[in-house]
């Protein structure tokens, strides 16, 4: 079933760039009554892969189906149009009651009144199904201002079994730590194939190492209440060390051909290893089948090989109810249906994703661990298991502030400047920022 449908890691890539594009709703158009008395709310889902809009649309056609009262009317809007659409929408005083939302756009967007908290609409059992660590991404206040659907985390460590062995490996125990990962990295350095590939451009480093600047720091390059910058700590230095000794020795390409999400290099065999999202699991059961019997992925390895600590931001989409929806109550009747009801129905869309997706409610995983072909993934246990619960969200800070640190990495790595200097520029960029843009005390996450 996975490989008759389109499963590319650009739906994936859009994601990511609409973390720091999408403007949500500020008013609904709703209110409408179709002609036999329901109560119509509109529901725009910005348009992922096509097996996503197969599966929202089988899903709301199910629930509309099953009760008399609502009917919701789905809208898929293409990501490069979503937010000239939302904005004439918003113009025009329509804008819909239920939207599609990233984790990094709840926050500001609730700061600005622009969505309704669903606590009164929906069960307390609905949210302590949520899992510990996701809960807070779209929690304000004690209140929650939107209903997760899933996490991607943005790094999971891949690497062929096969060329492990070869090399004197152990497979079954992948590195734990950044000097394991090195020593591996040389060890699978072998003549046309480099052996490991990881971020390697300030864009791509910017969100790429989010996971891993919280490891070796266990914080942003920003303080908390967005006051300072904080990037010349020297746990940064250590972690633009860690990729400039894997660009420097040779052991990644030099001038990767794509970008950090897409998965390409490895399928194709260029490197033994791979610092990938989630997402990836996809495009290489669509795309790479053939390196998916000797591929195994476990989680990043830690700064100190302690695995409890976190090397994954997790992204991933929510639904939202717009603050001014004349229809609240109808509005989140579908949310709760479709996130937040029979567990079922959202194990049916991670099975549809090829597992490369994860849950974020424990029913859904218990569901999923009844499924025996879920149970069969060799990659879902792994990943849901061992990466998820240690991942941290997206931070909502502007990108500009992203942007500086990964700038700083990538000139550490390639030489154009040393660490120390690199990471001086990015906390001065990052202190300009916070004052041209009064970030300070405003902070989100």
């Amino acid at each position: 079933m996975f490989s008759k449908r389109s499963r590319r890691v650009i739906g994936a890539a859009a994601a990511v760039a609409a973390t720091f594009g999408l403007a949500a709703c500020g008013a609904s158009g709703g209110g409408e009554t179709t002609a036999d008395g329901r109560v119509e709310v509109t529901f725009w889902q910005q348009k992922f892969e096509d097996y996503q809009q197969e599966w929202f649309k089988k899903n709301v056609d199910a629930f509309n189906a099953s009760q008399d009262e609502v009917t919701v009317k789905l809208q898929v809007v293409p990501a490069d149009t979503w937010e000239q659409k939302l904005q004439a929408a918003q113009a025009a005083g329509k804008q819909p009651d239920i939207s599609t939302l990233s984790y990094g756009r709840i926050k500001p967007g609730v700061a600005e009144g622009k969505f309704a908290p669903l606590d009164e609409y929906l069960p307390t059992e609905a949210f302590s199904d949520i899992k510990e660590n996701v809960s807070p991404f779209v929690t304000v206040d004690g209140k929650h201002y939107a209903y997760p659907m899933l996490v991607e985390p943005s790094t999971v460590l891949y690497y062929r079994s096969d060329l492990a062995e070869a090399a004197g490996l152990d497979p079954n125990s992948p590195p734990e730590s950044w000097d394991e990962l090195i020593e591996w990295s040389r060890a699978l350095t072998q003549g046309d194939v480099k052996g490991m590939t990881v971020a390697s451009t300030a864009a791509d480093l910017g969100w790429a190492s989010w996971g891993l600047q919280y490891n070796a720091c266990g914080h942003l390059p920003i303080s908390d209440d967005w006051s300072e910058a904080r990037a010349t700590e020297p746990c940064f230095a250590e972690l633009a060390e860690f990729y400039k000794t894997l660009y420097q020795e040779g052991l990644m390409p030099q001038t990767p051909k794509v970008g950090y999400a897409d998965g390409m290099p490895y399928g194709e065999g260029e490197v033994a290893m791979m610092q990938g999202g989630s997402w990836v699991v996809g495009q290489l059961k669509n795309d790479f089948p053939d390196v998916v019997d000797t591929t195994m992925v476990a989680p990043f390895p830690s700064i100190d090989g302690d695995p409890t600590k976190t090397t994954a931001s997790l992204g991933g989409w929510t639904l939202g109810l717009d603050s001014k929806s004349k229809n609240p109550e109808a509005a989140a009747k579908f949310i709760e249906y479709l996130l937040a009801g029979d567990p079922e129905i959202m194990a049916d869309f991670f099975t549809e994703t090829g597992y490369s997706k994860y849950t974020v409610r424990t029913s859904v995983d218990e569901a999923l661990a009844n499924d025996p072909e879920a149970s069969a993934d060799p990659f879902m246990a792994v990943i849901s298991e061992k990466i998820v619960p240690y991942g941290q969200a997206e931070p909502a800070y502007p990108w500009d502030v992203a942007l500086a640190m990964g700038t700083a990495i990538e000139s550490s790595m390639k030489g154009s400047a040393d660490i120390e200097t690199s990471l001086k520029t990015a906390d001065d960029a990052i202190n300009d920022i916070i004052e041209k843009q009064k970030l300070s005390g405003t902070a989100t996450n």
